[in-house]
């Protein structure tokens, strides 16, 4: 059972990227909320965009708001990301957990976005 994160690479400012997460051994179920998270230099880990199990609601890091959009299917979750800045530099991780078991929390190794100037 994990995550695995993709789409991540180098773009310039202004442009977009779509980050997926795959899961295998399990599906993104009602059960499971799911998150995006990134990790910059010198920063700590922090929620950059939420959606619940249903998918009816969606949360947004104040720095990404109506920039970036979550969304999910059965088998992956999506962030889109557009009108990208240096400061969305950042290792992006998926996390996936269950309501109904909440030691169900997994975690994918991450994937790397780079902005330039």
């Amino acid at each position: 059972v994990h995550l695995v994160e993709s789409g991540g690479g180098l773009v310039r400012s202004g442009g977009s990227l779509t980050l997926s997460c795959a899961a295998s051994g399990f599906t993104f179920s009602s059960d499971y909320a799911v998150s995006w998270y990134r990790q910059r230099p010198e920063h700590g880990r922090e929620l950059v965009a939420a959606i619940t199990g249903a998918g009816g609601t969606t949360n947004y890091a104040d720095s990404v708001t109506g920039r970036f959009t979550i969304s999910k299917d059965k088998n992956k979750a999506y962030l889109q990301m557009n009108s990208l800045n240096t400061e969305d530099t950042a290792m992006y991780y998926c996390n996936a957990i269950s309501y109904s078991h909440i030691e169900d929390d997994y975690w994918g190794q991450g994937t790397q976005v780079t902005v330039s100037s």
